[in-house]
């Protein structure tokens, strides 16, 4: 028999769900993971049946990010060697890149679904999507000071941009364990539910956001992404296009309609 795949993948009613399917290691990464979970997200982007994304966890935790207990048998994330090998530094950037970027810069709206743990570079993945429903007894962490790392996968970028520079310098220092509500108070996700309710309030969010009007979710996500990296002025110059660009659409035409109609709109699909 072979062994079980590190990510599992459902597509259904327009919501595509990932799993990271290692809970015997609390869905620690693997380079089979990270490439099965790039090529799937880069997959979702492409197909017009998918309204949106939800990355979860198997088991009872979302992701303990990097597998330190294989760092420990070989000597370290590096393997045991003296200098930085150039290629190790490209092939990660490259995962990177098509996993934490991927999903931060989608046009697709992305859902983690947080059962347990998300530590490291699983925070990354956590943080990197837009919406993150998170089960009480999920605790996040940045975790790499507690293993000598600096941190990788986004993480302080992402930690940055949601709680500011100086509660991600804390973040990052002290690697402190979050539990759930205190990650709401933070910011960090997005909204806490019973252990049990997670899979059910998870289902109705990406299922109202695959109902929801595809063009318009497209460009509210650009918005957000280029305000945070523009000045006002040329922030708003793409800000009016992408509004004009809805403004002509069937489902503006709809939603407008369903307005006067006092009914709930039906957007194409």
């Amino acid at each position: 028999m072979s062994a079980e795949p590190h990510l599992l993948t459902e597509t259904a009613d327009g919501v595509c769900t990932l799993t990271l399917n290692r809970p015997d290691r609390l869905n620690a990464l693997s380079a089979e993971m990270l490439e099965s979970l790039g090529a799937e997200l880069a997959r979702a982007e492409e197909d017009p049946e998918v309204r949106c994304i939800v990355l979860t966890g198997a088991g009872r935790a979302f992701c303990a990010g990097g597998d330190v207990q294989a760092f420990a048998e070989s000597g370290g994330e590096g393997g045991g060697a003296t200098e930085v090998d150039p290629q190790a530094v490209a092939e990660q950037l490259a995962r990177q890149e098509a996993t934490v970027a991927a999903m931060w810069q989608s046009s697709t709206p992305v859902v983690a679904a947080l059962p347990g743990a998300a530590a490291g570079a699983g925070l990354g993945l956590a943080l990197a999507a837009d919406l993150r429903v998170a089960s009480t007894q999920a605790v996040l962490t940045t975790a790499f000071a507690k293993v000598g790392l600096s941190g990788d996968f986004g993480v302080p970028w992402l930690l940055q941009r949601l709680v500011g520079s100086a509660r991600a310098t804390e973040l990052m220092l002290l690697s402190p364990r979050l539990d759930a509500q205190t990650s709401l108070e933070l910011g960090l996700v997005n909204r806490v539910v019973e252990p049990d309710a997670l899979a059910a309030e998870t289902t109705r969010l990406a299922r109202e956001l695959a109902d929801g009007p595809a063009l318009a979710q497209r460009h509210a996500k650009a918005n957000v992404r280029a305000a945070e990296l523009s000045t006002l002025t040329d922030y708003m110059a793409g800000e009016v296009a992408r509004h004009k660009e809805c403004g002509i659409s069937a489902d503006h035409a709809e939603a407008a309609l369903a307005f006067t109609q006092k009914r709930r709109p039906v957007f194409g699909r």
